[in-house]
């Protein structure tokens, strides 16, 4: 064999080893595409369901608000003078009539006494003209004429005239020493002054001394959509929603999340809807022993209207479909179905829903993923708890039948092996779930 034919023979073995080579990765699986989604038949898709059930609801609303306090009153001089003493203390709680700022009271004192002095001159005048009078008309006839005793009855209206007007500006100077006092008209929490003693003050000025504002009970304002409520109103006439029997009360959550435990009392709601919001103002007044609330303060407080008649759907299993309407899935005959749902308003984490699903239905909870109507599925059954959480449900009772009779086949079979003189060997654990 010439070099030639010998480098021939070489290329042609090279070539069919490379051609044996790609024939056979060409027909070798390739275990990533094995493993892809989507390649190949497909079996049905596994899904957890909740049967649902129907109930009487109760329809709730939360509303935002904001504490008012109860009473409120401005403290303003209503004599002028230098401030003396501010014997309270501030955020103390006063009663009523308890003295807030003293005022100097001399000068005052000093005019009480004369307008005093000034009451006992004109009853000393009341009494002359009097005594004239009653002279005058035992001697009327003989030396007093009658032009006479009507000068002196007329002296005497003009004395009882004038013990009128000194006793009333008597009384005023009585009074203006007496407000030098300035004391709390209410029952409640005392403010921060922005006076001193030494400032001197006016009377009716207008910046106030302090301010007493009663904190128990306490009201908070919301504010109601007219719309919601006209809704609410035409279901009460349909008889979808029941109103009801007594008074409900209104509940209430702190800015930290936390439930107040009082329970509160809805009062009249406003006449008036604003022309801005579209809303009906409505005061509602909570206890408030310990001043966990205070004026200012944003809370949420939660009204129950009345109670449905509805089905409870987990929010987690609705969507909205491109129209806007809500829509779920429910297991029928093997297959995932979509329906629409009807809902009036939501009831914790779930939908209040009158229409589209009812007693019975088989609702998927888990497994909606890319999940078709239509879509071939076998379930499996779930719960959910108050957080959204979904957990397979509980084994029935017929799991704890299987359980004893799995522990019953295991003690016969350590019997039978204790009888052959054997040692039997310990199952693998079981799995939650089964």
């Amino acid at each position: 064999m010439t070099s030639t034919d010998f480098r021939q023979t070489r290329h042609r073995r090279a070539a069919f080893v490379t051609l044996l080579v790609l024939s056979m990765a060409a027909f070798r699986p390739d275990p990533v595409a094995a493993q892809m989604p989507g390649r190949g038949p497909q079996g049905p898709s596994e899904v957890g369901v909740m049967e649902l059930s129907r109930e009487d609801v109760p329809v709730t609303v939360e509303l935002p608000g904001r504490a008012v306090a109860f009473q409120r009153a401005t403290i303003r001089p209503k004599v002028g003078g230098e401030i003396t003493a501010i014997p309270y203390e501030a955020g103390a709680e006063v009663e009523a009539g308890t003295v807030l700022f003293q005022l100097e009271d001399e000068t005052l004192a000093a005019e009480l006494t004369a307008e005093e002095v000034g009451v006992a001159s004109a009853e000393a005048a009341l009494s002359g003209a009097t005594a004239t009078v009653e002279r005058y008309r035992k001697l009327r006839g003989s030396g007093v004429s009658q032009a006479d005793l009507e000068a002196a009855e007329v002296a005497l209206a003009a004395a009882q005239a004038a013990l009128g007007a000194a006793e009333a500006r008597r009384d005023l100077a009585r009074l203006a020493l007496r407000r030098t006092e300035i004391t709390s008209p209410i029952r409640g929490l005392v403010a921060v002054s922005p006076f001193s003693v030494g400032d001197i003050v006016s009377a009716g000025q207008s910046d106030a001394l302090t301010e007493v504002a009663q904190i128990d009970p306490i009201y908070v304002d919301v504010s109601e959509s007219r719309a919601r409520i006209l809704r609410n109103q035409r279901n009460v006439a349909a008889g979808l929603l029941q109103r009801p029997g007594t008074p409900s009360d209104a509940r209430l959550t702190l800015e930290t999340g936390m439930d107040y435990d009082a329970p509160g009392r809805v009062l009249s709601p406003g006449a008036q809807v604003s022309a801005t919001t579209g809303t009906i103002p409505i005061r509602v007044q909570f206890p408030n022993p310990d001043r966990l609330i205070l004026p200012g303060q944003f809370v949420r407080v939660t009204l129950t209207i009345g109670s449905i008649s509805a089905v409870l759907v987990p929010q987690r299993a609705t969507s909205r479909a491109a129209g806007g309407e809500l829509t779920a899935f429910l297991a029928r005959d093997g297959r995932a179905v979509e329906v629409a749902l009807i809902e009036q308003g939501v009831h914790r984490n779930a939908w209040i829903v009158t229409e589209g699903v009812d007693a019975g239905d088989a609702l998927i909870l888990d497994g909606l993923n890319d999940l078709r109507n239509g879509a071939e599925v076998t379930t499996v059954p779930v719960t959910i708890d108050e957080n959204g959480v979904v957990r397979d449900a509980p084994p029935a009772d017929g799991g704890a039948d299987a359980d004893s009779a799995a522990s019953a086949t295991a003690d016969d079979a350590t019997a039978d092996a204790v009888a052959v003189g054997t040692t039997p060997q310990a199952s693998p654990p079981r799995r939650d779930g089964g």
